[in-house]
C-alpha cells in the first residue's frame, strides 16, 4: 500500500516552530491498527488520516498520538487542511467540513492564514486531589477541570515559560493531561503549555484543543471574548481566539516540511 504523507508545522510561520503533525491522505481505508502502527512509526504528537467522504467537501479526519486515538486535535486539524489546500484534496476558495468524533468542524482559508470553527470546551472550577496548592514548585492561583484535563494559572508568563516539569510525577497524578497558564508579557494575552504523559505527549508543541478550554476559562475571568495567545513551548507557537456563544475560532499559519509517499 501506497499513501501520501506530509509533515506539516502548524501555527507556525517558519519551518521547525509550532507544532509539527503528520497528515496522511488516504485513498483507501485503514484499519484502526494500521493507523495507530503509523502514529507510532511517525512518533510527532500526532498524525492525522483523512479520507473522502460521498459528499463534495466533506472529509473524514482521525488523529492519533503515537500511543492511543484522540477525539480532538488542533494542530493536526490545521495541518491537514493546509497539506490537502496545497495537494489539491480541497480548494482555497471554499471551506472544509471534517467528520470527526468532536463533531463537525470546518477549516477555511482567509489570507495567509488557516480560519478553524472548533467546539468551545468547558472549564469548572476544581481544586486538583495532589497539586492543590503548587505545581513544579510553583503556586497555583486558580486550578480547573477539563474533561480529563486540568488547568493551573500560575503568577506570570514567565513562571509558565521556566517551569520544568517531572514527567513522572504529572504521570502518576493525571488522567491526559495539565495546562498552565498565566496572563501573558509583551503583545499576547495569555501564556500557556501544555504536558501529557499519559497520552504519549510529554510536552505538546502547541495544542489547538488545550486553546478551547483556554479561551472559556479566561474570557470568564477577563471578559475578553479575542485573545492573542503564545504557548511557550520549545519550538513555539502562535494561536489568535475567538469566542463565539459555544464555539472557538483559532486562526494559525503553517508551513509544510517534509511530502513523500508511506509505502508497508
Amino acid at each position: 500500500m501506497k499513501i501520501q504523507i506530509a509533515t506539516v508545522d502548524a501555527f507556525a510561520s517558519k519551518a521547525f516552530s509550532g507544532n509539527p503533525a503528520a497528515v496522511c491522505l488516504l485513498e483507501n481505508p485503514l484499519s484502526k491498527s494500521e493507523m495507530q502502527s503509523i502514529a507510532m512509526e511517525m512518533n510527532l504528537s500526532e498524525t492525522a488520516f483523512v479520507k473522502r467522504t460521498e459528499t463534495p467537501g466533506v472529509f473524514g479526519l482521525r488523529w492519533f498520538t503515537p500511543t492511543l486515538e484522540i477525539d480532538l486535535c488542533g494542530h493536526a486539524t490545521l495541518a491537514s487542511a493546509f497539506w490537502m489546500f496545497e495537494s489539491g484534496w480541497a480548494q482555497p476558495d471554499h471551506s472544509i467540513r471534517f467528520e470527526t468524533l468532536s463533531g463537525e468542524l470546518i477549516v477555511k482559508k482567509t489570507g495567509d492564514q488557516l480560519e478553524m470553527d472548533f467546539p468551545l470546551i468547558p472549564t469548572f472550577e476544581e481544586i486538583h486531589p495532589f497539586f492543590k496548592e503548587s505545581f513544579m514548585g510553583k503556586r497555583i492561583f486558580r486550578s480547573a477541570q477539563l474533561r480529563k484535563n486540568w488547568i493551573f494559572e500560575l503568577a506570570s508568563a514567565d513562571e509558565v515559560e521556566n517551569l520544568k516539569p517531572d514527567f513522572d510525577l504529572i504521570a502518576k497524578n493525571s488522567e491526559e493531561g495539565i495546562i498552565v497558564t498565566a496572563t501573558g508579557k509583551d503583545s499576547f494575552d495569555i501564556y500557556s503549555r501544555f504536558f501529557g504523559p499519559n497520552v504519549g505527549v510529554p510536552e505538546d508543541p502547541v495544542t489547538g484543543f488545550a486553546h478551547c478550554a483556554l479561551m472559556d476559562y479566561w474570557s470568564r475571568h477577563t471578559g475578553k471574548f479575542q485573545l492573542k495567545a503564545y504557548q511557550a513551548s520549545k519550538r513555539g507557537g502562535e494561536l489568535h481566539l475567538e469566542k463565539h456563544d459555544d464555539r472557538v475560532i483559532l486562526k494559525g499559519n503553517a508551513v509544510k516540511v517534509l511530502s513523500g509517499s508511506l509505502e508497508f
